[in-house]
């Protein structure tokens, strides 16, 4: 029940995302982009609605002004795409190099050894497929491209999953909320828009934890 009451808090609280946005700018959304794919302890950053939000806020007119936006569509996909990108080599990197000894580094705050084991049966059950799928599943895309490192994909292959990947997700979630902030009269309903958004992109983990929590025991 505190898992739920976090994430209840979380999904609720309308102006968390929209201010995180405003108040780490470009360089912020850099940084969360390239941690949440790039470092393993990033597996908690909210990359889906976070990405969705801000190309809303790049379609929202800032209150009191005539054409200014709080953010530029174009900016904020010329600076992500390689943030995502990178972040990714990063991964695979850190696979390749240190990966091995991460399947027997006990979980911490900032680590979990299940998260890393559910990627790895992801990556055996999909190949390389999974570095592109792997970008629309929270936690598991944290995980995909330093599993790929630890299984010796070729690079030249990685790279080619890791660049298509990158560009058609951050295109696809800030291209998605750029939609939505051009609807008319919506940002009279810009809290109640990203908290659905937030809910949404949270729903698969939300769903694998109840499926964890309360199938298992009855199959137990």
């Amino acid at each position: 029940m505190e898992l739920l009451n976090e994430i209840w808090a979380y999904v609720t609280d309308e102006h968390f995302l929209k201010n995180l946005i405003l108040f780490a700018g470009y360089p912020g959304l850099f940084l969360i982009i390239f941690a949440e794919t790039g470092l393993l302890v990033g597996f908690f950053l909210p990359g889906d609605s976070l990405l969705v939000t801000a190309g809303l806020l790049a379609a929202t007119t800032v209150t009191g002004t005539q054409d200014e936006t709080y953010l530029n569509i174009y900016y904020l996909n010329l600076l992500l795409i390689p943030a995502a990108i990178i972040g990714d080599a990063l991964g695979y990197y850190i696979g390749k190099k240190i990966g091995p000894k991460l399947y027997s580094r006990k979980s911490s705050r900032f680590f979990k050894q299940e998260h890393l084991l559910k990627t790895k049966a992801f990556y055996d059950k999909h190949g390389g497929k999974t570095i592109i799928i792997a970008r629309f599943m929270p936690i598991i895309r944290t995980f995909a491209p330093t599993v790929a490192g630890v299984a010796d994909m070729h690079y030249v292959k990685f790279a080619q999953f890791n660049i298509f990947g990158g560009i058609f997700w951050i295109l696809s979630m800030t291209l998605l909320g750029y939609f939505l902030g051009n609807i008319p009269g919506i940002e009279k309903h810009i809290e109640k828009v990203i908290v659905i958004i937030v809910f949404l992109s949270i729903s698969p983990a939300i769903y694998s934890w109840v499926k964890n929590k309360f199938f298992k025991k009855k199959e137990d």
